[in-house]
């Protein structure tokens, strides 16, 4: 089997270190990132380690384009070329009507949830596309329900964030396939992380579970479960998807 190298940004918590680990147990090499928290994401490569996988953990602002640009070269020297990247890294800010939105507050949400995967993906294409002598890979990006939601009183910039991904996914997915990549993404619900508690309210799933038909939130697992399938030999014919995770909301 060739070396597959997997890189999932935002990988120290949540969907992300889920990812990293379950990726892990596959034979994949794993290079994860952090934007702050370096001890979280030490933890997750430790556990990987120690488990017998390999996992590294480097350091990225993705919405700053010369940290994306270092971060794939440190790939490149440090694991190889990649053949899957997993763009996880996201944030959302406190719950609010769009009405009570500033510029900087929008801005911000839509670098750190678009504009870093826009620039990883290309990252990744040049690695992995057949035209610049790449011999394929996967890209799976990480959306959200809210995209179809809307999120109206809490994340509407948020929602129109993901959104942007949905068409980035469908739109490169059209551009690539030809060169041996495949792009998908994953669209999960109301997810137990601690995403919800960054936006102001920790308890968000348990208040909206009962909008859910199976009644309940999902785990990290069982979305880092869908994304590991869309990279394996499994989806071979799967290009320009988007996979609800989502109970059925």
């Amino acid at each position: 089997m060739n070396k597959r190298v997997l890189l999932v940004t935002g990988g120290g918590r949540g969907i992300g270190a889920a990812t990293a680990r379950l990726a892990a147990t596959r034979e994949y090499e794993v290079c994860l990132t952090y934007l702050r928290n370096r001890s979280a994401a030490e933890g997750v490569a430790a556990a990987i380690n120690d488990a017998g996988g390999a996992a590294r953990v480097m350091q990225a602002d993705v919405s700053i384009e010369s940290d994306v640009v270092h971060l794939f070269r440190a790939v490149d020297e440090e694991c190889g070329r990649i053949t899957a990247l997993v763009n996880n890294a996201g944030m959302l800010e406190t719950q609010m009507r769009v009405d009570e939105m500033d510029a900087g507050r929008i801005t911000r949400v839509f670098a750190a949830n678009v504009v870093g995967a826009m620039l990883c993906c290309r990252e990744a294409v040049r690695r992995m596309s057949t035209r610049y002598g790449g011999t394929g890979g996967v890209i799976v990006n990480l959306s959200s329900a809210a995209a179809r939601l809307g999120s109206p009183g809490e994340y509407v910039d948020y929602a129109a964030a993901k959104a942007a991904i949905d068409t980035l996914t469908i739109g490169l997915a059209r551009e690539v396939g030809a060169e041996g990549v495949r792009v998908n993404a994953v669209r999960p619900g109301l997810i137990h992380t601690e995403i919800h508690a960054s936006g102001g309210e920790p308890e968000r799933v348990a208040r909206l579970a009962a909008s859910i038909p199976m009644k309940r939130g999902g785990t990290a697992d069982e979305v880092a479960s869908s994304i590991l399938w869309l990279l394996s030999d499994e989806a071979t014919y799967v290009n320009g998807a988007i996979l609800d995770v989502t109970g059925g909301r």
